[in-house]
C-alpha cells in the first residue's frame, strides 16, 4: 500500500505558507513608494514572506502522529 510522504497536517501547513508567500508578494507589488522603498516594501512584506518560508520549512520537517494519519 502506498503511503503519502506527509500527513493531512503537513499538507494544511504547506498550503498556510504558500498563502503566507503570496501574501506577501502581493503586499510588496501594493507599495505606492517608487523602487518599493515605503514601509510595506521594506518592512511589512518580507516579514510575511519569511514568515512564509518559516512554515514551509516546519512544514516539511514535522513528522505525523500516529493519531493525525487517520
Amino acid at each position: 500500500m502506498n503511503k503519502l510522504p506527509f500527513g493531512k497536517r503537513n499538507y494544511q501547513l504547506m498550503i498556510l505558507g504558500v498563502v503566507l508567500l503570496a501574501v506577501g508578494f502581493a503586499t510588496m507589488a501594493m507599495d505606492t513608494d517608487p523602487y518599493g522603498f515605503g514601509f510595506l516594501g521594506i518592512t511589512v512584506s518580507p516579514l510575511i514572506v519569511m514568515a512564509g518560508f518559516i512554515v514551509e520549512i516546519f512544514a516539511i520537517m514535522h513528522t505525523p502522529n500516529s493519531s493525525e494519519e487517520k
